[in-house]
């Protein structure tokens, strides 16, 4: 497994904003739109393309194209949705597919309880939004749903990430082909398994507390 930390300036001061309790919910979102197309521009470096001929108003050169199939972007349910404009707003010709997964407060496992997706992922780059990976075992087991679909590779795109977390996704996923991109590895998790400094709960930050 491959992690990269994207340092750049642009990514610590939204960051940093997210990260302040006193931030509204209309800004969380339009800052975590912004925060994840600044991900996604490094995330994409190797996004497979093949040459393809056009014309221009003056001429007819050779440019670049996404192979087929296209990538496939999976926000994870529910907080991952306030990721996904900032993704295809980058790479607009892509897929979108969803993934619902909870953990189950009796047994601890991690339950699917909706999806989304093509039965036969075989071939496809598959990019996975979810903005907190704290223990990692949603994203683990997401991964390993997507593999077992025949995925060829997995790239996971969160913006906050505990080391206890990231060392259990990378545990998990063995020889696999993943990366995971962040815009921080914070310091370690609390006892409620929040990220700490962190930014709380994400998805009640973006949507709201349902009630």
């Amino acid at each position: 497994m491959r992690t990269l930390v994207v340092d750049h300036p642009l990514v610590a001061h939204k960051l940093t904003v997210l990260r302040d309790k006193n931030t509204p919910s209309p800004v969380f979102r339009q800052l975590a739109e912004e925060l994840v197309t600044l991900l996604a521009y490094e995330a994409t470096r190797e996004v497979r393309t093949e040459p393809v001929t056009i014309e221009t108003p003056v001429a007819t050169t050779v440019g670049t194209a996404f192979t087929k199939p296209t990538p496939l972007v999976v926000p994870i349910l529910r907080a991952g949705l306030g990721m996904l404009e900032g993704m295809v707003k980058l790479v607009p010709t892509a897929e979108v597919g969803f993934l619902g997964m909870a953990r189950d407060e009796e047994t601890l496992d991690i339950v699917t309880y909706a999806e989304r997706l093509p039965e036969n992922l075989t071939g496809r780059q598959v990019f996975v939004l979810d903005p907190m990976l704290a223990t990692g075992g949603t994203l683990s087991e997401a991964i390993r749903f997507l593999f077992k679909r025949g995925a060829s590779d997995v790239t996971c795109i969160c913006l906050l990430a505990a080391p206890e977390g990231l060392k259990r996704v990378e545990e998990g996923v063995g020889d696999a082909k993943v990366t995971v991109v962040l815009a921080s590895i914070d310091e370690r998790l609390n006892e409620k398994a929040y990220i700490v400094p962190g930014l709380g709960d994400a998805g009640d930050r973006l949507y709201g507390l349902a009630k």
